[in-house]
């Protein structure tokens, strides 16, 4: 008894020791090395974010999504590579906003070699917890671009005092974001508050020489193994990055960005907009087909969608609007021109006044403004021509179609006309012609015709 008493309290005080030493190991788990973090780190991945051409809403919505799923899959680094020529404001800050809020973090990298990080590229890359550009890139001119058709002219000439205001406006809050971000990321404020003002930009190696960037790498292998071992702070703590044997997962656009970057081209926006307005034109002009007027309401409310997400002026929409309906009106008005051409003038210059913006690869070409107007007439007047065609026409269906047609009398009170038996009556007091006679319908009273006889007096 006494020797299973003893082996008993002996179980009892192991598990105790063993317990009592796995909460000491654990207490003092937050001190463990700098190596055994990066071991355990090694085995999350690396996701690259490719951010290429103009910055707009598909773009903004792709790098939100990557960011928050990086975040989902538990990676130790996103690498934003990045070759733009800048972009709208709204989506530039909806980027940076994931930036400065992603638990993974962001490597900003200018790459490949005759990239460029301009504008609100610059912008990123100074939110970016690492900045980094591959030789032969360069960033920087980040002033803001002035929304309106015909506004840096008014400012810089000083004719309006109000958009020489709003100029300034926008450049000091430009200047003052992007110096909040350099202070955030201890990077040079001076240089960034340069590229707002005076739009100056900087090559790789006088980045890193200004403590633009903090390294300069030649492709993404490289600058992982560059990248080992660093520490980084994002807005969740403290990450050691363990990138020279990581797994590189490289994200591309899905059905959704692909198809958000597609109908946010402005080009493809308006035209989305024109065969929406052809369509529905077409049904009104033809009630029954059924399938233009459904296609048209379906390409409308895309295309509006898409214009939406875009700085539009209002005024050229407007002018797009009242430029078709004047092609409209020419169609059925007897205004011998003057609709026509006023509508096609008008939806020229609200085709090109419609995207308020002079961000590159945002603007809609004139080729396809001229394109547009011409289809556009082309369309308006051919549509209202087979309508106008299909309305003089004789009728040959109906009760209107027996009028003027010719039959043959049969028994008194009876014609064949058509083919087919009718009664009929006399058009005068005068008796019903003999049997045989030629007859002429001159008017139709249900289900009884009423005929008058042919002979030389009447043309055929």
């Amino acid at each position: 008894m006494r020797t299973n008493t003893a082996d008993w309290l002996l179980r009892i005080a192991r598990r105790v020791l063993l317990m009592t030493a796995l909460g000491v190991l654990g207490a003092f788990a937050p001190f463990a090395s700098p190596a055994s973090s990066a071991s355990r780190a090694a085995a999350a991945p690396v996701v690259v974010i490719p951010l290429t051409g103009a910055i707009g809403p598909a773009s903004a919505d792709f790098v939100v999504r990557a960011l928050a799923r990086a975040a989902d899959e538990h990676a130790q680094l996103a690498v934003l590579r990045i070759d733009t020529p800048g972009g709208f404001d709204l989506s530039m800050r909806s980027i940076i906003q994931a930036i400065l809020a992603s638990p993974v973090p962001v490597a900003a990298f200018i790459a490949p070699s005759g990239a460029r990080a301009a504008s609100a590229g610059t912008y990123i890359v100074y939110a970016s917890h690492i900045a980094a550009m591959a030789p032969g890139t360069n960033l920087g001119a980040a002033t803001p671009i002035q929304l309106g058709a015909g506004a840096p002219e008014r400012a810089a000439s000083g004719a309006s005092e109000t958009a020489s205001t709003e100029t300034r406006k926008q450049v000091q809050d430009a200047a003052a974001y992007i110096r909040g971000l350099a202070q955030l990321r201890g990077r040079n404020a001076q240089w960034a508050e340069r590229a707002v003002r005076e739009a100056v930009a900087l090559s790789a190696n006088e980045a890193l020489a200004q403590n633009v960037i903090d390294l300069v790498a030649s492709d993404v292998p490289d600058l992982l193994a560059k990248l080992d071992g660093r520490r980084v702070r994002t807005a969740h703590g403290e990450r050691v990055l363990a990138t020279r044997e990581a797994s590189v997962v490289v994200l591309q656009p899905d059905w959704r960005s692909r198809f958000l970057a597609t109908i946010t081209d402005p080009s493809i926006a308006l035209v989305l907009m024109m065969i929406g307005m052809y369509g529905l034109f077409f049904e009104f002009a033809n009630p029954g087909f059924v399938l233009p007027g459904v296609a048209g309401a379906i390409c409308l409310l895309v295309g509006l969608f898409a214009l939406q997400l875009l700085p539009v002026s209002y005024v050229g929409l407007g002018l797009v609007v009242l430029g078709i309906g004047c092609l409209i009106a020419e169609a059925f008005l007897p205004t011998f021109g003057a609709l026509g051409i006023g509508g096609i003038v008008a939806f020229a210059i609200g085709a090109l006044m419609l995207v308020d913006t002079d961000v590159p690869g945002f603007g809609v070409p004139m080729g396809v403004v001229v394109a547009l107007a011409l289809v556009t007439a082309f369309f308006v007047f051919g549509v209202s021509g087979f309508a106008l065609k299909a309305r003089r026409r004789p009728v040959v269906s109906g009760g209107e179609a027996m009028l003027g047609t010719i039959g043959v009398m049969l028994d008194p009170g009876w014609a064949q006309v058509h083919g087919e038996r009718w009664r009929v009556r006399a058009a005068s007091s005068d008796a019903l012609p003999a049997t045989g006679e030629r007859v002429r319908v001159t008017a139709r009273d249900g289900l009884t015709l009423t005929v008058e006889p042919i002979n030389t007096s009447t043309s055929l």
